[in-house]
């Protein structure tokens, strides 16, 4: 892929930060989040995380591995689209503890002290996920997208490795958090001015992510003016989220999308702090479900250093583009 693949592009795979991840939930519904990523020094996996404490976004990779990811730049910048193959890595957490530490510690919202941002064991207990790509699409830019991408193919023989065994036993009960209807919801994402990913699942059972110009609220759902070089993706079960807080589940039909209902939000997603220092009620159900998570897996809570990992050559990757970006 490496040697097929225009430089541009490389460099946002190597050296970006966050990327929309799109998983298919056990009922055939697309669902995106935002998400850290990590790729290997080869780029032979593009890898992320979830919290043990809410495991979701592995589980419905575990059970269906078809995946996609969007990664994007600035306005001159390549937009890049991966379908790829998921594997789930949850028989260590200690390691996946560690790695992800490396990965991210040093870039913490609101930059809290380590001394309390490392009590948040809930957070930093993690599940990773590999993502190995089968298809690569890409513009050149974001304008470019009323045109048909660029496609790079993964050799029909490809391998793409397997997820750790599943642990026994059933997934831990779902937290309880706040669910607003769906058209307040709504109205809180337009008057945030958030950007919005629009996810679908193709032609080949992949559930793509891509970017939306603009949403507007409608009595039935939204709106949508979507790029007209998006690869065929116009009809059918479909997840339209606002950076990860407001996440909206329904039926697409051309560039209308009648929603069914909105996702509960998750309380770190609207105030960063909560990672670190959250409410009782919050603590005590993210820490149930890490119980719960740990002793289907056998596995001990992980100990999180008193020093946080030096950071990965990756990170520093990430965090020199940053710089360059606002610089």
């Amino acid at each position: 892929m490496t040697d097929d693949l225009p430089g541009p592009v490389l460099d946002l795979m190597r050296s970006g930060s966050v990327a929309s991840y799109a998983t298919v939930s056990a009922a055939g519904v697309p669902i995106d989040t935002p998400v850290l990523y990590f790729p290997s020094e080869d780029l032979a996996t593009f890898n992320l995380t979830t919290g043990l404490a809410y495991p979701v976004k592995a589980e419905r990779a575990r059970r269906n591995p078809r995946v996609g990811l969007l990664l994007e730049g600035g306005p001159g910048e390549p937009v890049v689209a991966i379908a790829g193959m998921a594997a789930v890595r949850d028989s260590d957490l200690q390691a996946n503890v560690l790695r992800y530490l490396a990965e991210s510690a040093h870039t913490l919202p609101q930059n809290p002290d380590w001394a309390l941002a490392r009590q948040a064991v809930w957070y930093w207990t993690r599940i990773i996920v590999e993502v190995s790509p089968a298809r690569v699409l890409w513009w050149d830019n974001p304008a470019a997208m009323d045109q048909p991408p660029h496609c790079w193919q993964a050799p029909a023989d490809t391998i793409y490795p397997a997820s750790d065994p599943a642990p026994p036993g059933k997934v831990s009960q779902p937290a309880s958090w706040d669910q607003p209807p769906w058209p307040d919801l709504a109205a809180q994402a337009i008057s945030r001015g958030a950007k919005c990913h629009l996810s679908l699942i193709d032609a080949e059972l992949f559930s793509l992510p891509m970017p939306v110009r603009r949403a507007e609220a409608t009595r039935q759902g939204f709106a949508l003016d979507l790029p007209r070089g998006m690869p065929g993706l116009r009809e059918g079960k479909a997840c339209l989220t606002f950076g990860g807080v407001e996440t909206f589940i329904g039926e697409l039909s051309g560039d209308t999308l009648q929603v069914e209902r909105a996702l509960p939000l998750l309380p770190m997603t609207q105030n960063a702090m909560q990672l670190w220092q959250p409410t009782d009620d919050t603590r005590a159900q993210l820490m149930r479900r890490l119980g719960e998570e740990l002793a289907r897996r056998g596995q001990p809570i992980p100990v999180i250093p008193q020093d946080r990992p030096p950071p990965s050559p990756g990170y520093q990757r990430r965090m020199a583009r940053m710089k360059a970006m606002v610089g």
